[in-house]
């Protein structure tokens, strides 16, 4: 079926005002963040989807996806578009952009059974807006907080900045709603435990919009104590020094909601006010008042234990103002987009992995010394180093950052910077035993890592596609890799 044809079966399903064929917004939503710099320089190598449309309810995703399943078009699932490893972007000429951003309703805030339920356009901000005068939280904090949506929140297993005490996603979903590709809806009901045979909400946890599309989200959702709110600032020796007190303070059981450590270039870039060119540790402690109190008694003793590596404390209020201006609003999106125009740089790139607290700092520094030795465009970088943000009992992640000066045409960044990056990251991740995926996903461009990544357990991986999704209708290139999709990779 051509663009064209579509368009006019689209006309009979949808008003026309949930139909977008703009020539801006469908070139914008040919890619998303991954590739922002060729994107600001209009000069994208993928095709534009052929339209944009927005479900008011789940009938109509039904019956989109239906319609899409039967005529072999491609359908890729939005909600919040805040996507940064290629998930959104559009490798197919035939594909239609379904977004949720009309699915915006709350539908219930359950205080007596601490879960809310929102349809999947519903901005984790507007969700948190309602709960915080009410003494609660959704204990969830991306970056992307002020334009993340839930639907995307879900399907790409998203993490926030408090993870460390609320967990990631997963653990805060308690059921969902979706829509498979034959029109099937499932709900899956709102418990807080049941051992009814595998957690099928698992399936639809992090699938990227490959198999389904997520309707609706019920969530946990917390009691919240600012005022007890403590914060804890060091300047450390080295980085290795920063991993082993968060191993110390998680070891023992305690769960601060904030627990990293920087490198000194990434501490840089975040703390410049106050680095003083060292590695930098940070805690925050937050919940009911002796809660707060013992966790910040057991950072204080870790810190003490391994005090051969810290250097200074840091006045408290200035972790406490970098917390009170680390999310990025929509304007800030913009800014950094219209800087990629007027600039021939990359700033922020980030390719994030986690493994146990032995390994950790080997693939740290295997990384940063292969890339000063290997990378042939190592006089362009401006900034490499990385902070582990996110840590568990058996071990931490490791979000490395990069930025570039861009001495080449811009369709070729890819190719000549980010791709080599991301690629020494990766084998070094997967050598030493981690996970070359954190948070951000899969996407389009770890596919060709997929199969290492899971080994002989990507066998489940590919049932799950061939059960859920046998026609190959959902997110075309996303998770699983596609030879006749690879040329966009580079």
């Amino acid at each position: 079926m051509k663009a064209q044809q579509i368009l006019e079966q689209l006309k009979g399903m949808l008003a026309a005002n949930q139909i977008n064929i703009d020539p801006d917004a469908l070139y914008d939503a040919a890619a998303d963040r991954y590739k922002k710099y060729a994107k600001a320089k209009k000069v994208l190598d993928v095709p534009p989807p052929t339209a944009i449309v927005y479900p008011n309810s789940v009938e109509e995703v039904k019956s989109l996806l239906q319609f899409c399943n039967q005529n072999g078009i491609n359908v890729i699932p939005r909600s919040g578009k805040t996507a940064t490893e290629g998930g959104l972007e559009n490798w197919k000429t035939e594909t239609l952009v379904i977004d949720g951003k009309n699915l915006n309703k709350i539908i219930n805030i359950d205080t007596y059974n601490m879960q809310a339920t929102v349809q999947a356009g519903v901005p984790l901000q507007a969700l948190e807006d309602q709960l915080r005068p009410l003494g609660y939280t959704t204990g969830h904090s991306p970056q992307s907080k002020p334009v993340a949506q839930f639907g995307g929140l879900v399907a790409t297993r998203s993490i926030g900045q408090f993870s460390t005490l609320y967990g990631g996603i997963e653990d805060m979903v308690v059921g969902l709603e979706c829509v498979f590709p034959d029109g099937h809806i499932a709900r899956i009901k709102n418990v807080p435990r049941r051992a009814g045979g595998p957690d099928i909400r698992h399936i639809v946890i992090g699938n990227e919009g490959t198999l389904c599309y997520i309707t609706e989200v019920t969530v946990k959702i917390f009691k919240v104590f600012p005022e007890n709110n403590r914060f804890y600032g060091y300047l450390v020796r080295d980085i290795d020094t920063g991993i082993k007190v968060l191993r110390e303070v998680m070891v023992n059981g305690y769960r601060p909601s904030v627990a990293r450590t920087y490198s000194e270039e990434d501490a840089r870039q975040h703390f410049y006010h106050f680095h003083k060119g060292k590695c930098v540790l940070l805690f925050m402690a937050e919940g009911q008042k002796d809660i707060a109190e013992a966790t910040g008694r057991a950072i204080e003793a870790a810190v003490e234990k391994h005090k051969e590596g810290i250097l200074e404390q840091v006045d408290s209020q200035l972790i406490s103002d970098w917390f009170d201006h680390l999310n990025w609003s929509q304007q800030d999106i913009d800014d950094e987009f219209q800087g990629m125009i007027d600039n021939d740089k990359h700033d922020g790139y980030t390719t994030e992995i986690s493994a146990d607290w032995e390994n950790i700092p080997k693939i740290y520094h295997s990384v940063i010394n292969r890339i000063r030795a290997e990378f042939p465009r190592a006089e362009d970088l401006t900034m490499l180093g990385g902070h582990s943000s996110h840590s568990y009992i058996n071990g931490t992640n490791m979000y490395f950052v990069y930025n570039y000066n861009i001495n080449c045409a811009p369709e070729d960044e890819m190719r000549i910077y980010h791709h080599p990056l991301q690629k020494i990251i990766v084998e070094e991740a997967l050598k030493f035993g981690g996970s070359m995926c954190h948070h951000h996903g899969i996407g389009k461009f770890r596919n060709e890592w997929t199969t290492q990544e899971h080994g002989s357990a990507h066998y489940m991986l590919e049932k799950l596609k061939q059960a859920f999704d046998p026609n190959d209708i959902m997110n075309f290139g996303t998770i699983f890799f596609k030879e006749e999709g690879a040329k966009f990779q580079k």
